[in-house]
């Protein structure tokens, strides 16, 4: 049996479908959380469950909100379980009614109804469950609380609606529904209301499939015809009105049998505190103060004394066990040379800075579960109108510093292409945690009182960078049509710590994982490059393959600060993952027992290359991830194309300026 999970964004789904399935999804708290179709078991094991975006209507306006009416139209599926937000009741129904027309049964999860009790809203769920014709049952996703009844309901009792029309349109729209009917002549479809009355809202993934049976110019005709006669009779600008003030009618009617309010606190807590956080003087400043101190706790505070001690356990005991292993066993000198100085090396390189990864994200975790990261898009919205976009689209931005895959992935939640073109665009640029131990190795060697101060430059650097493009190319590549920017500010919460360290893991152990995977066989292909050269085996590594790939680049460097083979050498790696970068360097420079990887660099760089380096690295080419979800998402070669070299011009351009600007400044 397979179960489709609908509702509005922010209602609480992510975390349900968590709850009745036993597994973990990315769960925030703000919209646009869930991007595409999640599927899972339900942990007694009766029924599938189909996470879909949060939606507000079935009509889309996104790409994303596209997924569920395409779900609908071509999928199989026996029940729909519809998650309320009890605190926003009058709202979520408008997306109920849909639901019900869609003529499957339906069960009601009837979520948050403690901030509902909190507001004063008292909600009679028995009187409910009548008048809509279906089940309904209170639950808290957050805490679980409800869940297991909900999932015991409806995996075991067959679910059926009592009520089949919930609202009559009237003689034009119930007669239309008929003809269309006619017009089917018994195709297999899903609800002829449905279909009738999505048609009429003007969905265009309904007409699209009516296409199949009925022509277009015949389905337009029929549609204008309907419209004509709704106008003229009851005086509504448009059809899509008429439907609506009919549902809200009904709904209203609903609220006022089934919902009372008592007295409440004037002035609830979360719209005090957006009072300051959401300023139009306060608000970014604020937002800076916050991550300034998320990086002096990931780096000066806590995540350095981290990263060393896990630096000095694997570059001290691991390797000296390591090393008397292999001596014990008679290890060839090639088998000791790939171990100690490319697996350990490369792969050990990366894993010190786990600690500051992990840091980085339990503060992201904290911000987005609070509440706080929605109001970060509408400050930001101020900034970002002047530049060809709206607020929503800093929310993959924002993503974006955690991976830009899932960022890229997020603008299918903006409505108009232009927009959605741009983002996906623009969201490579924002510094992700791959970068990250590329900063906390540059700024431990080069900036050590200042480490945080140097990486929320690079971040605002990023920001800026992104800004800039959106302003040119949305008035030259990408010139068009500008969506309104509407965003829903959840109420601010405390995270659960549960659900905190599982956000805290979800983000971080793709960087573990790759760690032990894509990075361990990066350090070994690295190694071997530095270990042979045209002259054979177990050469300098001047002379190895890896300084002469290094090497042809590397006057191309030369006027941005680091024109040395070895740094070409780590900028072509960290093609293939950012975190690579770390593994070349670490071979390439790795001296066991005789000095440390930072101290090496200081050899070869100053702090003004090593700013220029870390901008280069912030800006320039995608990772290969990002590259092929850049052409998944667009579906344009072209476009994934220019994303590769607008960025490496881009990154060559602001490296050139910081280390000249820099070198007339008198900064060394």
């Amino acid at each position: 049996m397979e179960i489709a999970l609908l509702g509005n964004p922010n209602t609480g789904k992510t975390s349900l479908f968590n709850h009745l399935t036993g597994s973990y999804e990315y769960v925030g708290n703000w919209s646009g959380v869930t991007v595409e179709k999640k599927v899972g078991l339900f942990k007694n094991k009766r029924a599938t469950l189909i996470d879909l975006p949060g939606i507000y209507t079935l009509n889309p306006l996104s790409k994303d909100e596209g997924v569920v009416t395409n779900y609908f139209l071509k999928e199989q599926l026996d029940q729909l379980l519809n998650i309320l937000d009890a605190s926003q009741l009058e709202r979520n129904l408008h997306l109920t009614i849909q639901l019900l027309e869609y003529e499957k049964p339906l069960t009601i999860g009837l979520n948050m109804i403690d901030v509902a009790k909190n507001r004063g809203i008292h909600i009679d769920t028995n009187l409910l469950s009548h008048r809509l014709g279906v089940q309904v049952n209170p639950v808290i996703a957050r805490s679980g609380k409800g869940c297991d009844a909900l999932a015991e309901s409806i995996t075991t009792v067959k679910q059926c609606n009592t009520q089949k029309l919930l609202i009559n349109y009237g003689k034009v729209i119930e007669d239309a529904i008929i003809e269309l009917e006619e017009m089917l002549n018994g195709k297999q479809t899903p609800s002829i209301r449905w279909l009738t009355l999505q048609l009429l809202e003007g969905n265009p993934y309904v007409r699209e499939y009516l296409h199949q049976w009925v022509k277009p110019e015949v389905l337009s005709n029929f549609v204008n015809g309907v419209s004509q006669q709704i106008i003229s009779s009851e005086g509504i600008m448009t059809l899509e009105q008429f439907i609506y003030l009919k549902r809200k009618a009904v709904i209203q009617s609903i609220l006022n049998d089934a919902v009372t309010y008592s007295e409440k606190e004037k002035t609830p807590f979360t719209e005090k505190v957006d009072k300051i956080v959401t300023n139009k003087f306060l608000g970014m400043p604020i937002f800076l103060l916050m991550m300034y101190l998320m990086f002096m706790l990931t780096f000066n505070w806590l995540g350095f004394p981290l990263s060393d001690a896990l630096d000095s356990l694997i570059s001290g005991p691991i390797t000296e066990w390591t090393i008397n292993l292999l001596t014990l066993v008679g290890a060839t000198d090639f088998l000791y040379s790939l171990v100690v100085d490319g697996i350990i090396a490369g792969v050990g390189g990366v894993i010190v800075f786990v600690p500051q990864i992990f840091i980085l994200f339990f503060f992201i975790s904290l911000l987005e579960d609070s509440g706080y990261m929605a109001r970060v898009a509408l400050v930001m919205d101020r900034i970002m109108e002047h530049v060809g976009l709206n607020g929503k689209a800093f929310i993959p931005m924002m993503i974006g510093f955690g991976c830009n895959v899932p960022g890229i992935m997020a603008a299918r939640t903006i409505e108009t292409p232009k927009e959605r073109l741009l983002t996906i665009l623009l969201t490579p640029l924002m510094s992700c945690s791959a970068r990250l131990p590329v900063y906390a190795l540059f700024v431990g060697s080069f900036f050590v009182k200042q480490e945080a101060l140097i990486v929320l430059s690079l971040y605002i650097l990023g920001i800026l960078v992104s800004l800039l493009l959106a302003k040119i190319f949305s008035k030259t590549l990408l010139s068009g049509e500008t969506s309104l920017f509407v965003i829903e500010l959840p109420p601010y919460r405390l995270p659960q710590g549960k659900a905190l360290w599982r956000s805290t893991w979800d983000k971080g152990k793709n960087f573990v994982k790759k760690a032990g995977t894509f990075i361990f066989a990066g350090s070994v292909f690295i190694w071997l490059l530095s270990y042979a050269g045209p002259n054979g085996l177990n050469v300098n590594m001047d002379d190895s393959y890896l300084a002469a790939i290094g090497g042809v680049i590397a006057p191309l460097l030369q006027p941005i600060g680091f024109g040395s083979w070895q740094a070409g050498s780590a900028l072509l790696t960290g093609f293939l993952a950012k975190e690579a970068i770390i593994s070349t360097m670490n071979i390439i420079y790795f001296v066991p027992d005789e000095a440390s990887l930072q101290g090496l660099l200081a050899s070869t760089f100053t702090p003004l290359s090593a700013y220029s380096f870390m901008a280069f690295i912030l800006l320039y080419i995608p990772c290969l991830a990002t590259v092929a979800t850049i052409y998944k998402e667009t579906g344009s070669k072209k476009w994934t194309i220019f994303s590769c070299f607008y960025a490496l011009i881009i990154a060559y351009v602001i490296s050139l300026i910081i280390y000249h600007g820099g070198k007339l400044l008198g900064f060394t």
